[in-house]
């Protein structure tokens, strides 16, 4: 039986372990690289919200979709459209900074898509008219919630 030369993580699933840049594109091994987000942290909505805000602060976008990411896996059915749509967002700014133009276009509006369903009762104070606005007008960095 042929053996994999791939990166797997301790329960065998396949994990890269190139270094990547800030955009989350893999970078030739030994380069240094921006460290990545772990994953499965587990972390309330509030929490998930200002690390993935934080992060898209700080022009992580790659990063804030993992801490997204994250939270669409563990959030309860009733709200794991919302997560899934935040990730979709967040991956939709990191196309737009890579370059790809009709990737982030694409991915926006099914992020916008997926959020949509909660503009009349948006849970953990996220900003849903406005992140659905933000994505139509192809604005830089969104506010997640309507803190400031």
């Amino acid at each position: 039986m042929p053996t994999s030369s791939r990166d797997r993580d301790e329960q065998g699933r396949a994990r890269n372990a190139r270094p990547r840049d800030g955009l989350g594109r893999p970078l030739p091994y030994g380069l240094p690289g921006v460290e990545r987000q772990p994953e499965g942290v587990p972390r309330t909505p509030e929490e998930a919200l200002t690390e993935a805000q934080r992060l898209l602060d700080l022009g992580r976008p790659f990063h804030a979709h993992e801490v997204l990411e994250d939270a669409w896996k563990a959030a309860p059915e009733a709200e794991r459209e919302l997560w899934r749509g935040l990730a979709q967002l967040a991956v939709g700014m990191t196309h737009a900074a890579r370059g790809n133009q009709a990737g982030a276009a694409a991915l926006l509006s099914r992020g916008a898509r997926n959020i949509s369903p909660y503009l009349d009762d948006p849970p953990h104070g996220v900003d849903v008219a406005g992140l659905v606005a933000w994505a139509a007008s192809g604005a830089s960095v969104p506010r997640l919630t309507g803190d400031s």
